[in-house]
């Protein structure tokens, strides 16, 4: 039986420090850790390793619910096939309460909370699509700003091409090709123009 722990941040900027000395008081042998965005899990690697890697009577521990799933159905997808694993899964931080999910009481809490997580992530994802809509309506919202503006010399360069297309006869692919901008962006800016 082996305690392994899970630390994951989404960005690179973000430190696994805090993580890693939980999971360490927690007695796991093995520690899997990654900068990487939970909400793909195919580009979650090390996740993935941790979840082949592991067999009957081991444990995975965690620090919080959300660094392991992003949604509900992902949580209890994932558990599920750790349970049919016989792999445990320990949450060190569920509303202040560890969790231990080879407990009966640990399944029920798991699932009510990692319900009220995905809940709340959809509460905060509605307030900011209504605090947009408000900055738009008041002019104050400006949107990702523009990677390309019509001074960028590859874009200048990526329409004088589409502009000349009857004379140097180059496609669309051939002109993104030369200048190293996307069909996408040199389309906008054409449509801009």
């Amino acid at each position: 039986m082996t305690r392994y722990g899970y630390a994951r941040v989404s960005s690179t900027g973000q430190d696994l420090t805090a993580q890693i000395n939980q999971l360490t008081e927690h007695g796991c042998e093995v520690i899997f850790k990654e900068k990487a965005s939970g909400r793909e899990k195919d580009k979650r690697k090390e996740f993935n390793l941790l979840v082949e890697n592991v067999s009957q009577g081991d444990i995975i521990v965690v620090a919080k619910l959300d660094r392991f799933a992003r949604s509900t159905q992902d949580a209890l997808n994932t558990i599920a096939l750790l349970n049919d694993k016989g792999v445990g899964l320990i949450v060190l931080n569920m509303g202040g309460d560890k969790v231990d999910t080879t407990t009966a009481i640990g399944k029920l809490m798991i699932t009510v909370l990692s319900g009220i997580a995905e809940f709340e992530a959809d509460m905060i994802r509605e307030r900011q699509i209504e605090g947009i809509a408000l900055a738009k309506q008041r002019g104050v919202y400006k949107g990702k700003p523009k990677k390309y503006t019509t001074k960028h010399k590859g874009l200048e360069h990526a329409l004088e091409l589409f502009k000349n297309r009857k004379t140097n006869k180059l496609t669309v692919n051939e002109i993104s090709d030369i200048t190293q901008i996307s069909r996408a962006t040199l389309y906008r800016a054409v449509k801009d123009m």
